[in-house]
């Protein structure tokens, strides 16, 4: 807790000062010779968390140029090192009465909270607050209450100040305070929602709503989050949140609009098309990812998805296309899928019946016992008039199992009848 009130102090007073350029002093601004050689050590003995070498060499450097800002950075090594007793000691000698570096005043109440001298804290705290009317000044008197386990006056500072500007960082202390120490956590997610509302949302205040709403398994609170972030920053890592919970939610539809808008994730959205045997979408998404990717299987599904959304089966472009392209696919591929619905076109169709039987012969080397690739090549035979062949891979089908589909229960009842006549 401490550590969160040092870090929100120094963050205010030195923000990105570890290296930075506000100490870096200029050749005509040096207060003594070797100045700026005792910074680049005082950094780095900062930056190697060396807090005790680079409190002495900060100090030494106020001592010899009487420049605040390095008196600053050897108070905060200081409170780093938990040496509050001569922090304390070392702003009462500077301030020698007054209360008019508010800086020193800070960094003084985080030295008395951390040695647990709470009402000497608050007091300063008290009037540092009426005086600068600061949201970081709202905090520290906040943390001084909460650390007195007296979180509804915590609660009430907050409250005010946040009031009056709307910060988030108020909000955010506010909250905590509602939800972990009040246990209000309906309120507190509510105080949060409506700051969306208003102000929209922050990477602090959604954040602090996501852990609120994770905690509570609240799936729907955190899919509005998301959605809110997402149409903000369109960031990946949310979007593959906002797709985890439609597919846990089994919200397809609005996964798929959500894929359609975001175009986030086009292999999980041909995935969706496919299932809903959306082929009019599919065909040219899979054409696509085709060129994206040079992937063959996507060309594949392509031609396929191109055939099944086609009203007229027997159009001759779309067949010759649906063929040219299924053929480009198998002099790359063995997959049996291509082979065999290739093998099927060209018998169904009457454009090659021969060859057709060929593909699905290779298809049966991957998988020898598929009833579709068997229906397929005793359909083949059917078209050559060779039924007797036709009949026995359909008895041999049968065999392996009960059989329901309603096509090869069709293609059996023509076998059947091209056996009688025969």
């Amino acid at each position: 807790m401490f550590k969160m009130i040092i870090f929100s102090i120094f963050v205010l007073f030195f923000s990105g000062c570890v290296g930075d350029s506000s100490l870096t002093v200029k050749q005509n601004q040096k207060a003594f010779d070797g100045e700026d050689r005792y910074i680049m050590f005082a950094l780095r003995a900062e930056e190697l968390k060396d807090y005790n070498t680079s409190a002495k060499l900060f100090n030494t450097l106020y001592e010899r140029s009487h420049k605040k800002e390095y008196l600053y950075r050897s108070l905060r090594s200081e409170l780093l090192l938990k040496d509050d007793d001569k922090v304390i000691s070392k702003i009462d000698d500077v301030l020698d009465g007054k209360f008019d570096d508010f800086k020193l005043v800070r960094f003084k109440i985080v030295a008395l909270m951390q040695s647990g001298k709470l009402e000497l804290a608050k007091k300063d705290a008290l009037k540092l607050v009426g005086l600068t009317k600061d949201t970081n000044d709202y905090l520290l008197m906040s943390e001084i209450y909460i650390k007195q386990n007296k979180f509804n006056t915590a609660l009430k500072y907050l409250e005010g100040a946040y009031v009056k500007e709307y910060n988030e960082k108020l909000l955010d202390r506010l909250a905590i305070i509602l939800y972990v120490n009040l246990e209000r956590k309906k309120d507190a997610i509510a105080y949060l929602k409506t700051h969306i509302m208003v102000n929209g949302c922050s990477e602090l205040i959604c954040n602090r709503l996501i852990s609120f709403y994770s905690n509570e398994n609240d799936i729907d609170g955190l899919l509005s989050i998301y959605l809110k972030i997402y149409t903000q920053n369109h960031n990946k890592i949310i979007a593959s949140k906002i797709i985890q919970i439609y597919n846990y939610q089994k919200e397809y539809i609005k996964l798929m609009d959500f894929l359609e808008d975001s175009k986030s994730d086009d292999h999980m959205l041909l995935k969706i098309y496919i299932n809903l045997n959306d082929y009019k979408k599919a065909y040219p998404l899979a054409r696509k990812l085709y060129k994206e990717t040079n992937n063959i299987d996507y060309l594949g599904q392509s031609a396929i998805f191109e055939y099944e959304n086609s009203e007229n089966k027997n159009e001759k472009v779309m067949l010759n296309d649906v063929v040219s392209t299924l053929g480009d696919v198998v002099k790359k591929s063995d997959e049996p899928l291509y082979l065999n619905y290739l093998g099927y076109l060209l018998i169904e169709h009457d454009i090659d019946v021969k060859k057709g039987i060929t593909y699905i012969d290779r298809a049966l080397i991957a998988n020898p016992l598929s009833i579709y690739y068997l229906d397929s090549k005793a359909w083949g035979y059917y078209k050559l008039g060779e039924c007797k062949k036709a009949d026995a891979i359909m008895k041999e089908m049968f065999n392996l199992e009960n059989i329901n589909e309603p096509e090869v229960l069709q293609h059996l009842e023509k076998i059947k009848k091209c056996v009688k006549l025969k």
